[in-house]
């Protein structure tokens, strides 16, 4: 080349199979990148390079992801012959596969039939697994979450199409050999002095929102009526505010449930914390308003554009 500037356009076909979406985690990476090399004669070549981003599509219209999910599960609070009684709790989504941006209506019934005053709580959990020489490397954390209202002892509650949004996170991962991504949504109730009960049902974050949802949402919820028949139990469009945790329960009740020394701490999962603080918490502030759904709106950051010269 002679002196002076040059310009090269370049361009290339991706392969015809399927890539992995670009993806940075807690132990590793997917990353692709554009290398420039200039050679020079009796003197070390020079490079430059840029990230390329790519993303391999997931279609949420895909039967698979269009089937409802419904799991239920009791658990007996007590300790030893001492039991209190049974809390149970049935949960259900319309589909499976959801995208950014989305909100997903949560289906619930939560019966306690114990002494204990209990919240029903629902997550989204996002789980990086990482596969290298035979070894398997786990991270789990919490991207959205979202809690109901305080369920005192002898009471139901039904969460009729209670939303949890889902803020911008990566797409599924589920094809890769070295790294997967999944996402599962987990409906628990926190239950004072004993562990949590939880439910959890598998989610897929996909990249092409689902069309004309709607119009199969009847059929699909129909097939579902005889199974989902505690969905009856509906509640109005804007019920007024639940009242206050010491018109629910007595000073004499609440003294007797409340053990003369902090309980043990559950320390097992992210969702864990002491479980006084709640007791504290029950007792000297109300329950949230019904209008309470999204606490945490997620901040979006100002993605600053980036030159490159060559």
């Amino acid at each position: 080349l002679l002196d002076g500037r040059h310009e090269f356009p370049f361009s290339f076909q991706l392969p015809q199979e399927p890539l992995v979406t670009s993806f940075t985690g807690k132990y590793g990476s997917i990353q692709y990148y554009v290398k420039a090399v200039l050679e020079r004669p009796a003197a070390p070549d020079q490079s430059v390079q840029t990230e390329l981003q790519v993303i391999s599509h997931i279609d949420v219209s895909s039967p698979a992801l269009l089937t409802p999910v419904l799991r239920s599960q009791e658990k007996m609070v007590g300790c030893w012959f001492f039991t209190s009684g049974p809390v149970s709790l049935s949960a259900k989504i319309e589909r499976k596969g959801y995208c950014n941006g989305e909100a997903i209506p949560i289906y619930a019934e939560i019966e306690n039939c114990s002494s204990r005053l209990i919240v029903p709580k629902a997550a989204i959990f996002q789980t990086q697994t990482y596969l290298a020489s035979g070894k398997t490397k786990t991270f789990r954390q919490m991207v959205a979450n979202v809690r109901g209202n305080h369920i005192a002892s002898g009471s139901t509650d039904t969460w009729n199409g209670k939303t949890l949004k889902i803020p911008p996170v990566s797409p599924s991962i589920l094809d890769c050999c070295i790294i997967r991504v999944e996402y599962s949504l987990a409906v628990y109730i926190h239950i004072p002095g004993a562990k949590k009960l939880m439910i959890e049902m598998p989610l897929v974050i996909g990249t092409i929102p689902c069309i004309g949802f709607s119009s199969r949402n009847s059929s699909i919820t129909s097939q579902f009526s005889m199974d989902m028949s505690w969905l009856a139990l509906t509640m109005p469009e804007h019920p007024e505010a639940p009242p206050n945790y010491a018109d629910v329960v007595s000073e004499e009740e609440f003294s007797r449930h409340v053990p003369a020394y902090p309980p043990p701490i559950d320390c097992e999962e992210q969702l864990c914390c002491p479980v006084f603080a709640y007791i504290q918490e029950f007792r000297f502030q109300p329950p949230p308003l019904y209008s309470e759904i999204d606490p945490h709106p997620t901040e979006v950051e100002e993605i600053q554009p980036v030159s490159f010269m060559l």
